[in-house]
């Protein structure tokens, strides 16, 4: 099951995080580690790795969808891709200059750039987040003004707690997460955070009726984004753009055709991934229109833009998890805007 993403690690233990991994640096020759994603490079092309967030799955499908099909190999290029999971400290790997690519929360990014961390948004994995509120179909709560007085299992500290609470008049009772579904099948008042891709799959194969709050839907709006090292979009311009426009692409086929290729290399990563669970993610990431946004807003897969960028600085100052406004170009860069599929 997800798991879902801490806060960003505190300036110290930030700081700590990437001496320690500078200092631990791999040989410049080390082949991409691959996983499934395919074996040695082939003789002629460049070589760079993504570390994901969490174990393999569909919400990291485009990139094993472009893997499968040779998108990346087209431009000159093999993708590793490195499984995520408890502790996997991609941020600071980032920053370390041991892996060129990372993915989260722009959120997240946001403070661990004002924490020094010098790491730089490149393109959007998904134009929403897939983060939600779980409850029965039979709980009373049907908006974010419902939410009052209401017990929530939420990740402590969560920037979305904040805005909710503040936007919506609200104040809730929060009690760490426990990453189960065990408390929420027991109880049809219970509500708990959970992806929009995945938890509800559980608790409709368990025989409940989930209903969600998409947290997007509460103005609250951030991306989830692929993030490099300022370092190596300086030096390697090339690289960052054949990444962005291969993946976008990946993303388009897995979503929009036949997903098979990638969900095998998913499955062959991680063998909890069956074809029944990742087709209710893809449906899931389709129905809510998580990756390829909304054309109708000027939305398409991988795009950020300047002003829904400095409309998150703009979130996170007045929740006061940001003590001042941040430039968007010291955040992301706009020069690698994906193609239009």
């Amino acid at each position: 099951m997800r798991r879902l993403r801490p806060l960003p690690l505190s300036l110290p233990l930030c700081l700590a995080a990437l001496a320690f991994f500078a200092g631990c640096g791999q040989p410049a020759d080390k082949p991409a580690a691959t996983g499934a994603a395919g074996d040695t490079p082939a003789p002629g092309l460049k070589t760079f790795r993504l570390q994901t967030d969490w174990y393999a799955q569909a919400e990291h499908g485009g990139y094993y969808q472009a893997v499968a099909k040779g998108f990346y190999r087209e431009l000159g290029y093999e993708l590793g891709i490195d499984q995520g999971g408890p502790g996997a400290f991609g941020a600071q790997k980032v920053a370390a200059n041991q892996i060129e690519f990372s993915m989260g929360r722009s959120d997240d990014i946001i403070l661990a750039i004002q924490q020094g961390l010098p790491v730089v948004i490149i393109t959007a994995l998904m134009e929403h987040d897939p983060q939600a509120l779980l409850l029965h179909e039979e709980n009373p709560v049907n908006s974010f003004a419902d939410l009052n007085g209401k017990t929530v299992m939420a990740g402590p500290g969560s920037a979305w707690v904040a805005y909710i609470e503040n936007r919506h008049n609200v104040r809730m009772n929060l009690i760490p997460v426990n990453y189960g579904l065990s408390q929420f099948m027991a109880d049809k008042n219970f509500i708990q955070q959970c992806f929009i891709t995945n938890e509800p799959y559980f608790v409709l194969k368990n025989g409940g009726k989930p209903k969600t709050l998409l947290i997007a839907g509460s103005g609250y709006d951030p991306y989830r984004v692929i993030f490099t090292s300022r370092k190596f979009l300086r030096e390697n311009p090339a690289a960052v753009r054949a990444f962005v426009d291969a993946s976008a692409r990946g993303w388009a086929d897995f979503l929009g055709g036949d997903a098979t290729p990638g969900m095998t290399l998913i499955s062959k990563d991680n063998d909890k991934m069956d074809a029944d669970f990742m087709r209710f993610s893809i449906d899931a990431m389709n129905r809510y229109k998580l990756v390829a946004g909304d054309p109708a807003k000027g939305e398409r897969i991988g795009l950020i833009t300047r002003e829904r960028i400095e409309a998150q600085v703009k979130s996170l100052v007045e929740t006061k998890l940001l003590p001042a406004p941040i430039p968007a170009d010291k955040i992301a860069s706009f020069d690698f805007p994906p193609p239009t599929l």
